[in-house]
């Protein structure tokens, strides 16, 4: 199974996610005849999956059947990021999307309930991404003028907001437990943003406490020519999912490679060239650079 996308007609942000079985030998061909879609998420189990779309709508999917099984519906907004509460939330009723909007609005939706929780004014501006904390009380959103929000899920209060990335639209905010001591600061969660200038800022935080602490500080160079400056992909980043120290980063460059970046050491850990063949022709794959 494969959610196939790929730059649709207005650009990177523009595109089509689909899900394909596919047969060995075969390669799925996109169609734009559906709603944008802009994000998909999965439930901690994994048993179903969540989409966003341009037509304001949010779906929920059971995976082994792909039927839709839940709908939450938006008037006359684009659905432009989505994030399902993390595990740690308790039973699956507990279970909660967090999706923003293009007005700059949060909306907190319950699962079991089908219904919509709360509504939250915390951006100005298009929200970009949105991310729960780890123990789901707390909800990061970034926008399209690079200000992250932190926002109480269920009073709709935003107690900070933090403008380091101000000026380049949020691409990702990615949040993991912090689980490395040789950071040098306090606090129960590491998360990061990443935005469309390509830095990625990493933090240490424990909202009960009201505590974060910026951990390190990352730029990537641009590239040099401007004249597909419109046409860039994003610039995304990630926690490691066994080894929450190393941070992996991909975005516009010279090369087509997945950076990764370790935290404790404060240095590139090791830099993985993807070659990538045309749909159809065999010789895609990885190769490890020098740092």
């Amino acid at each position: 199974m494969l959610w196939f996308g790929q730059p649709g007609p207005g650009g990177w942000n523009r595109k089509c996610l689909r899900p394909f079985t596919l047969p060995r030998g075969q390669h799925p061909q996109p169609s734009y005849g559906f709603p944008q879609v802009n994000e998909v998420v999965f439930s901690p189990g994994e048993s179903h999956c969540a989409t966003c779309s341009e037509d304001g709508s949010v779906r929920v999917w059971a995976l082994a059947s792909m039927e839709l099984v839940i709908q939450f519906q938006v008037l006359n907004q684009s659905c432009l990021c989505l994030a399902w509460s993390p595990p740690c939330c308790g039973r699956p009723e507990q279970q909660r999307l967090a999706a923003g909007y293009g007005d700059g609005s949060l909306r907190i939706f319950s699962i079991s309930r089908t219904a919509m929780e709360l509504k939250m004014h915390p951006h100005p501006v298009a929200l970009t991404s949105v991310a729960f904390s780890t123990d789901g009380q707390t909800v990061l959103s970034g926008d399209k003028d690079g200000l992250v929000a932190v926002s109480h899920p269920r009073t709709g209060t935003t107690f900070r907001v933090l403008s380091d990335h101000q000026g380049a639209p949020i691409s990702t905010i990615c949040v993991t437990c912090k689980e490395c001591e040789d950071l040098g600061v306090e606090g129960t969660d590491l998360w990061l943003a990443a935005s469309g200038d390509q830095r990625v800022s990493v933090w240490a935080s424990d909202w009960l406490r009201n505590c974060c602490e910026l951990v390190d500080w990352l730029s990537f160079p641009m590239p040099a020519t401007t004249e597909t400056q419109g046409h860039l992909p994003p610039s995304l980043a990630a926690f490691c999912p066994w080894d929450g120290a190393l941070l992996m980063y991909v975005g516009p460059g010279v090369y087509k490679e997945v950076i990764i970046y370790n935290l404790c050491q404060k240095q590139v850990h090791a830099v993985a060239r993807v070659s990538l063949g045309a749909p159809g022709i065999q010789g895609g794959g990885w190769g490890l650079a020098e740092p």
